[in-house]
């Protein structure tokens, strides 16, 4: 038992975290990447250079005993299938490496996607889930998957179920925020511009079979743009259209897969409206996780290294 740290450097945020476990508590610093206003997004070369910059200031922050720590978990890749490769997570996996040669701990390598899940089990009270299976959703701006998460040797093993055959639902969200004047990324600026719309919207979503399309909602929500709907409008519709997508995918998972719970991850699902309309469409098990764990975080890697370090699961 003891510290674990963990990092992540995604190409929204560079994030580390410190879990106890002995109390179970985590804390987290993060900073997101600057990106210019209009702009959406970072080259890798640029997100690798303040990634850079920014890891020893939220390092700093955290205040970190060195020689308490037992282990650090980081993230390597986005997610856990052949050729899956971003640069920015070298920043965090050479930094991770140093520490462990000097500090003689172990590192545990790990994927983006598989931290997300386990900072959304754990904030959701659910890190129990870890020993039976359970449906997992991702969605981010890289990814809107459904994947199978079964216990194995490395925690669980994970299985493709569904995912967005074109747009990810986070690619939507900030570009049809960007359209509206919102600075990326754009979520929470979108969720609070829907927010003023008292109109209802209703939405079919294009599906092919369990994998869902997005492209076309861009396309709808420019014209609409370009018909002088209101922005707030735009924003309710487009943030409608993406629940939809997501009760279509659940059902369809759940089809296959019955009475098994669900978990919802990733920085789309800290959005309230799109978790109330989840709440109220699924009628297995659900589990969201809180806001600030939501959001690319290093809440998951500092767990995993735990669950690995640790000669008896909490």
């Amino acid at each position: 038992m003891g510290l674990y740290l963990g990092l992540d450097t995604s190409n929204y945020t560079t994030s580390a975290a410190i879990y106890d476990t002995d109390t179970q508590e985590i804390q987290q610093s993060k900073k997101l990447l600057p990106v210019k206003h209009g702009e959406k997004g970072l080259r890798q070369s640029d997100a690798v250079f303040h990634h850079t910059v920014q890891l020893p200031e939220v390092l700093a922050e955290l205040q970190i005993p060195g020689h308490a720590l037992n282990g650090i978990g980081v993230s390597v890749r986005p997610r856990n299938i052949k050729n899956s490769y971003m640069p920015c997570f070298l920043c965090g996996e050479g930094l991770a490496q140093a520490f462990g040669q000097i500090l003689q701990i172990p590192v545990f390598k790990t994927s983006h996607q598989i931290g997300h899940i386990l900072a959304a089990l754990y904030s959701s009270g659910k890190l129990s889930w870890i020993d039976k299976p359970f449906l997992a959703f991702h969605v981010s701006g890289g990814t809107t998957d459904c994947i199978l998460c079964k216990p194995d040797e490395d925690l669980f093993s994970i299985t493709p179920v569904s995912s967005s055959l074109d747009l990810k639902a986070g690619q939507l969200i900030d570009r049809v925020g960007l359209m509206l004047g919102l600075h990326f990324p754009c979520g929470m600026a979108l969720e609070q511009l829907a927010m003023q719309s008292r109109q209802k919207f209703r939405y079919k979503p294009v599906m092919k079979q369990a994998d869902c399309c997005l492209s076309g909602l861009e396309n709808q929500c420019a014209r609409m743009q370009k018909d002088g709907i209101p922005a707030c409008d735009i924003a309710l519709f487009c943030l409608t259209a993406v629940s939809e997508v997501l009760i279509a995918m659940t059902q369809q998972a759940l089809k296959h897969f019955p009475e098994i719970p669900v978990l919802y991850a990733g920085g789309v699902m800290a959005d309230q409206y799109i978790q109330n309309r989840l709440k109220q469409q699924i009628y297995s098990e659900i589990a969201f996780a809180e806001p600030e764990f939501s959001c690319d975080n290093a809440a998951g890697t500092a767990i995993y290294a735990a669950l690995h370090g640790c000669s008896e699961r909490f």
